[in-house]
């Protein structure tokens, strides 16, 4: 009887064990993930208290905000250069729903506003700074560029892989993908997004998570490495630029723009001024040799020659 009893008691524990590893976040590896009741799995962004949607993608404000979360409390998931990001990796406020609150603050009281990407699209200023909406990001430009094989790929076929992998992976209706344009090495993508359903994932959002895999540096539980296959041949992306386009101009002030014309300004004119000073001295010294010259026939012609 006992060797029957420690069979089922190691199957409860293999079914348990199992049910445990079954309970992770796959489109979310910072998520924290628990089983609350049998086939119930909860997941939450990791330092937070937000629920994660596993099915779909995670808001870009969520995910920047677990990436400011310490190593100790986000475990071994963090990504070794989530700090080093130039473009401004911060601790941003997001709203209940996972959008960007239209005006971001750092501990230094500084603020900004942003766009639905979680962009600045204004000057720096203190905490009397006013955003009065969150402007929509409309458009997302992304570049980039393969390494280079024996034979360029056929552009419509680059177009489908990489349509389908936007689809597949990140879950961007097609409907998103205004235009892929492939003039080998480089290949230009457009999402365009005016409005965003509810059910729709953000293309800010799905901006982020490419972004994250081509920088080794994924963010699926998986941790997998971006594979996109064209026709069975790999394409391998080598370099990435994205580009955001709101609905409105940004606002920024004119002091930079100013300066750099000021600057533009006093070299054309320190150079006109030299220019002139050289010429004026040049002048004068060719009508100083000319004077003399002149003097010096004068003074021959007054002098009487001895015969």
């Amino acid at each position: 009887m006992e060797p029957l009893f420690g069979v089922v008691l190691g199957l409860v524990l293999a079914v348990a064990s199992a049910a445990h590893d079954s309970c992770t976040c796959a489109t979310n590896k910072w998520a924290v993930c628990a089983q609350d009741g049998p086939g119930n799995c909860t997941c939450r962004l990791a330092g937070s208290d937000h629920p994660v949607d596993c099915s779909t993608l995670t808001s870009k404000c969520f995910l920047m905000k677990a990436e400011m979360i310490p190593l100790k409390e986000k475990r071994f998931w963090r990504p070794p250069h989530g700090l080093s990001d130039s473009d401004g990796i911060y601790n941003p406020d997001c709203e209940d729903s996972g959008v960007f609150k239209a005006r971001q603050c750092n501990q230094s009281s500084t603020c900004w506003c942003v766009n639905t990407a979680g962009v600045r699209r204004t000057e720096k200023g203190d905490r009397s700074l006013s955003c009065s909406e969150l402007v929509r990001t409309r458009w997302i430009y992304i570049e980039l560029t393969h390494k280079r094989s024996s034979s360029a790929f056929d552009g419509p076929d680059v177009a489908k892989a990489l349509t389908q992998l936007f689809e597949s992976r990140y879950k961007l209706h097609p409907k998103y993908i205004a235009a892929i344009k492939y003039d080998p090495p480089l290949i230009q993508i457009r999402l365009d997004q005016k409005k965003k359903p509810r059910w729709d994932v953000d293309i800010a959002d799905v901006a982020y998570y490419f972004e994250k895999d081509v920088n080794n540096d994924s963010i699926f539980h998986s941790n997998s490495k971006l594979t996109v296959s064209v026709n069975g041949d790999a394409l391998a992306v080598e370099k990435l630029w994205i580009y955001y386009v709101d609905e409105k101009p940004p606002e920024f002030c004119m002091k930079q723009l100013a300066a750099g014309i000021s600057a533009v300004v006093t070299v054309v004119v320190l150079t006109a001024g030299i220019g002139i000073t050289v010429l004026l001295i040049l002048r004068w010294l060719h009508t100083r040799k000319y004077k003399k010259f002149e003097s010096k026939e004068m003074r021959e012609i007054k002098t009487p020659s001895i015969e």
